[in-house]
This record gives C-alpha cells, structure tokens and sequence, in this order.
C-alpha cells in the first residue's frame, strides 16, 4: 500500500502570542508565508515561516499557534504544557486510505474523516496515544 509520498507539511507550536513568538523565527531567518489565519472550528490564530524553497517538493513550515480563548484545544495545551510544539504535520498523498489504513491497524483517529483547516487544507489528527504521545496531523492537497 502507498499513501504517498509523505513529507512532513509543519510543526506547529503553540504560543500565548503569535508577535512575541515570532521574534525568533524572524531572527533566524524564516520569511512569513501568507497573512494570520483564524480558524474558529479550532480555535485557533495561527501564523506560518517558510523553511526555505525546494524546487523539487514542499519545504516544510513552521507553524504558530494562538489559541483564541482558554478552553479551545491549543488554549488547554498552553495550560497544560506551556508553550512548545504541540504537533507535526505530514502531507501525504491519498488521506482517506491512510486514515482507513491506520483504523484498520488499530490506530485511534480525532478525525475519521478529513476536516477543514488553515489555508482550507483538508486535514486529520491521530490521537496521541496512538503515537507515542504526539498529536500528529495529516494533510493532503487533494
């Protein structure tokens, strides 16, 4: 089975304010990609950095977080955990049959079926404790 390729899309970091977070990433270099995007099913502002430009396939992103009130899904994170990377996101090439692959095998989906997210990318999480611990995200273009 294929459901590829699979690249990672972005890490997303969860932050109390996007202009105090992204101090850094301006320093290191990253250019903004694109304007602040609210996504109210989610609860969340976020912002995007390019990572650099690869010719040949998506350069990953870095994401930031806001979370637009204390009891959305970011704002808890932010409570529990403080600010940090709160998930990973892969782009892949064929989302439903992963998502129907990884049930299949026992893995516990947020998402069983894809979602609306920034950008309108459609999207999937896979509960953490199927992974390890970690929220990860898939995404597909398609």
């Amino acid at each position: 089975m294929t459901f590829g390729p699979i690249t990672i899309d972005h890490i997303g970091i969860a932050t109390a304010s996007l202009d105090d977070a992204s101090t850094f990433w301006s320093l290191l270099g990253l250019a903004r990609a694109g304007t602040d995007e609210t996504v109210e099913e989610q609860g969340v502002t976020t912002r995007f950095f390019d990572t650099g430009i690869d010719e040949h396939r998506h350069a990953p992103k870095v994401e930031l977080l806001e979370p637009t009130g204390p009891e959305t899904p970011v704002g808890r994170f932010l409570e529990r955990r403080g600010p940090g990377v709160q998930q990973v996101c892969f782009h892949v090439g064929n989302l439903e049959g992963l998502i129907a692959h990884l049930m299949d095998n026992g893995v516990v989906m947020i998402d069983e079926v894809p979602r609306r997210g920034a950008g309108g990318k459609r999207i999937a999480f896979v509960h953490p404790k199927s992974t390890g611990g970690v929220l990860v995200e898939l995404t597909s273009s398609e």
